[in-house]
């Protein structure tokens, strides 16, 4: 029986690696459109990787609202590209 983190991080793969880049292109290139969007909006540089935590910040906020299981599972998986895409990791 798989225990609750791991059914969380699955789902998470399971949405960062299934047919998504099709629809919307590869998490880079995602994740840089939305940056330029940003960084025109708010006149300030923002990153890709900024662009990923940001949205898993907004899941972490949806949390302290209502516990969903989505919002776990989508945080896990923004976390994850936001540190795939970050040239600052340290591996």
């Amino acid at each position: 029986m798989l225990n609750k983190r791991s059914v969380i991080l699955d789902e998470a793969k399971g949405l960062i690696n299934g047919d998504r880049q099709q629809q919307y292109g590869t998490p880079r290139q995602n994740f840089s459109r939305i940056a330029a969007m940003w960084t025109a909006y708010l006149g300030v540089d923002i990153a890709p990787e900024d662009v990923a935590v940001c949205m898993a910040l907004l899941k972490a906020s949806r949390l302290s609202n209502e516990k969903k299981h989505d919002s776990f599972v989508d945080g896990a998986a923004y976390f994850a590209l936001a540190g795939e895409l970050s040239d600052d990791v340290v591996w």
